[in-house]
């Protein structure tokens, strides 16, 4: 199915309340109410980074009911204006590095993860697969790809609302099993994961972090981590189709991918895969469908210079489409909290 793309010329406008009027406008994807919101200024130099703290329940309303607010003509081109825009949005922000293959630009914020520019970064809730994850997740742009790079939003709540009930159904009994195995030749290696080089220190963080795991000849390790794939938001107490299968599943691999893969690799020893929960395959056509239901939904826009997006990372998946040039983006994180935090 083609993706949407957001035609920002051909947007309602809505003018806020007389708190803000004069300062910014708010718009919304044509009559829909779809993600993402979009926030400009209507007067030149605004300081976004003081005025969201001035505004930040306004904000964080907004955030709730779109799960997505695209920030633009606001210039926030440099990582230490990105940094002060992250902790206006969150007090605190994530400072751990070693989950993805990605660089520390300053401070806190991050390249985003490294992927083959040639080839589409799947749809995730940021770090649904580990025990502890972002609440909220930010993307400046720098400079846009000569062509492509997009970063598609999904609504996760809609998600949730159009996969078949009875799919639904099967993994919100059984959850799902994210399987790594690490130091095979292919990923990222446990010592740079868990950024120690100790067995003793992995297996506390795993102990800490619910995840099981397992030694295997040649000091490489396997883990499994059984996580939800349905949750309620704790604020909205909205469902939220909330989990990472197809970005772990080889069915969504492309083909020559696939087939590399499994030349190489026992289905267990795959550098990732998962399962239900129980253990059992998780049908490709299954995936199939749930793939489908992400590429019915998604909402793409190009990014312009100076661009900022902010997601509420339970109700808004992301991902990224292939690109041509070079793309510069910055990556930030915060309001880290945990399946057990929010009752799962």
């Amino acid at each position: 199915m083609t993706m949407k793309k957001l035609d920002l010329k051909n947007i309602q406008r809505r003018v806020v309340n007389s708190q803000l009027q004069g300062l910014i406008t708010t718009e919304t994807f044509n009559q829909s109410e779809s993600l993402p919101l979009v926030i400009k200024p209507t007067v030149d130099h605004i300081d976004l980074p003081d005025w969201l703290i001035t505004n930040h329940d306004f904000i964080n309303k907004k955030l709730l009911k779109y799960a997505a607010i695209l920030f633009r003509g606001f210039n926030i081109d440099t990582p230490s204006i990105f940094e002060k825009f992250g902790l206006a949005i969150c007090q605190e922000l994530f400072h751990e590095n070693g989950e993805h293959p990605r660089k520390t630009v300053s401070g806190k914020v991050y390249t985003p993860v490294f992927y083959p520019p040639d080839r589409k970064l799947l749809w995730h809730n940021e770090n649904s697969f580990n025990h502890r994850w972002p609440m909220k997740i930010m993307f400046g742009c720098r400079q846009p790809a000569k062509q492509g790079g997009e970063t598609p939003i999904v609504d996760s709540r809609k998600v949730f609302q159009l996969i078949d009930p009875k799919i639904r159904e099967i993994f919100i009994e059984k959850e799902v099993m994210y399987v790594r195995n690490y130091g095979d030749g292919l990923g990222l290696d446990w010592q740079t994961v868990f950024q120690t080089h100790s067995q003793a220190e992995v297996e506390k963080k795993c102990q800490q972090n619910a995840i099981s795991f397992e030694w295997k000849l040649g000091n490489r390790l396997r883990t499994f981590s059984i996580r939800p794939a349905v949750i309620k938001h704790p604020q909205t107490g909205e469902l939220s189709w909330f989990n990472q299968a197809q970005h772990w599943h080889p069915a969504c691999l492309d083909a020559i991918t696939r087939e590399s893969l499994f030349t190489s690799f026992k289905s267990e020893d795959l550098p990732r895969n998962c399962y239900y929960g129980d253990g059992t395959l998780i049908e490709d056509s299954v995936m199939e469908e749930i793939c489908g239901v992400y590429q019915q939904l998604e909402v793409s826009f190009p990014w312009q210079q100076g661009d900022v997006l902010l997601l509420d990372n339970i109700l808004a998946a992301h991902a990224r489409n292939p690109f041509v040039g070079e793309r510069k983006l910055l990556v930030a994180m915060g309001e880290m909290t945990s399946y057990k935090e929010i009752g799962y």
